[in-house]
């Protein structure tokens, strides 16, 4: 038997990161990304965000990767975000994202910080806060398609 754990943060954001997730109805958004990745056998610790980006903080299995769970996460919801009446100004989501791992130690801090996401963002936009995540996972962005939807 093979023991394993992956943590993730990961950020993705609205098409040109257009204020299209009203806050009246982002748990309803929430509840349905638990629950594509609940049915992709995920464990999910902390969704959160803000009317232009997604936060979500999860556990996944050894055999999906990162990059086919975000893909599900955002093809499965650009559909249902697209047909329903509560998100009428969605276009879709970003083609870039970011994930981040963690080891099981970090969980508590990486949870409060997508719990504080309204407050941390009166003092820091999104932008600022995605370059410093880049940053500081070592990652230096390319100003040429930085947060650039038109590729």
């Amino acid at each position: 038997m093979s023991y394993t754990t992956t943590y993730y943060h990961i950020v993705f954001r609205t098409y040109r990161s257009e204020m299209t997730i009203p806050e009246d109805h982002e748990k309803e958004l929430y509840a349905y990304l638990y629950g594509i990745a609940k049915n992709l056998h995920c464990q999910t610790y902390r969704i959160g965000g803000m009317p232009d980006h997604i936060h979500m903080f999860v556990s996944l299995p050894p055999t999906l990767p990162l990059a086919s769970f975000v893909q599900r996460l955002k093809t499965d919801s650009s559909k249902w975000l697209k047909a329903n009446r509560r998100f009428p100004d969605f276009r879709g989501w970003s083609h870039e994202y970011a994930g981040f791992s963690y080891s099981l130690r970090d969980k508590d801090m990486i949870v409060g910080y997508i719990l504080r996401q309204k407050e941390h963002h009166r003092k820091v936009t999104f932008k600022e806060e995605y370059r410093s995540f880049l940053l500081k996972n070592g990652i230096v962005p390319d100003e040429r398609y930085f947060l650039r939807d038109d590729q």
